[in-house]
């Protein structure tokens, strides 16, 4: 006989020995129900479930254990425990103004309206830490064709300058057509760092960033990654797409 068949032979079986209590039988349970004084003396001794105050004893998973204190939240203001004394309602703490851009006016901050009501969606916005350079760094950008000077940009006058050649939104227009209508960025960012005494100093320095171009912008003659910023330093070299032009950074030194 399979195993399976034998277990449910032996759980019928069991099933009809067990009967339910006649009226005979619960009468004979009652009796046994009976306790002795001794019995229900010790029942009564035997220690009970609630602390000695009557209050119920807390779960031992809900327990805290900081030293017998029970945590508590923070307390009220001032105003408001003062407010409960006098049985007046508690001032309602006055909402504060938003000031970021949201809905419409973000919209509108994100484009460039032409007078002839068409819009133009900007790739890029400025940095929490842009600042203009100090008055003191005179930052130039040298434009060279076939070797010769053919334009200088005063990079002092602005924290960022978009190139391409979107004549509408950009700050340095290039005509080359390998290059985006929003090709690459100069932004300054005022970045701190700490000195050898754990003194934080800060200093604004040109940074060039790729916005996303179909054909690249090289720094020295390397290809430089998209989106990501790129310290500029003096004698640094920029070409946008493929244009032959070179923009060379420059800084003027100090008297």
């Amino acid at each position: 006989m399979a195993p399976t068949d034998h277990y449910r032979t032996r759980d019928r079986n069991s099933s009809e020995r067990r009967q339910l209590p006649g009226p005979d039988s619960r009468r004979h349970g009652q009796g046994r129900r009976s306790r002795s004084p001794d019995s229900a003396a010790r029942r009564n001794d035997a220690p009970s479930r609630s602390d000695g105050d009557g209050s119920r004893r807390q779960p031992q998973h809900l327990a805290r254990h900081d030293g017998g204190h029970q945590r508590r939240g923070p307390l009220p203001s001032q105003q408001d425990s003062y407010a409960a004394e006098t049985g007046e309602a508690p001032e309602k703490p006055k909402e504060k103004p938003n000031w970021t851009n949201t809905g419409v006016l973000a919209a509108a901050s994100n484009s460039v309206t032409q007078a002839d009501g068409t819009c133009i969606a900007l790739k890029y916005h400025e940095p929490a830490e842009a600042r203009k350079p100090s008055p003191r760094d005179e930052w130039k950008l040298f434009v060279f064709k076939d070797g010769d000077i053919v334009d200088t940009i005063d990079l002092n006058t602005r924290s960022c300058w978009l190139v391409g050649r979107e004549a509408a939104v950009v700050d340095i227009l290039t005509e080359h057509t390998s290059i985006s209508k929003q090709h690459a960025v100069i932004q300054f960012r005022h970045r701190e760092k700490r000195n050898q005494f754990g003194d934080k100093v800060g200093k604004t320095k040109p940074y060039l960033l790729d916005l996303d171009s179909a054909n690249g912008t090289a720094l020295n003659d390397t290809s430089v990654p998209q989106s990501r910023y790129l310290e500029l330093r003096p004698k640094d070299m920029i070409q946008f797409g493929h244009s032959t032009r070179e923009y060379v950074v420059m800084l003027a030194p100090r008297s």
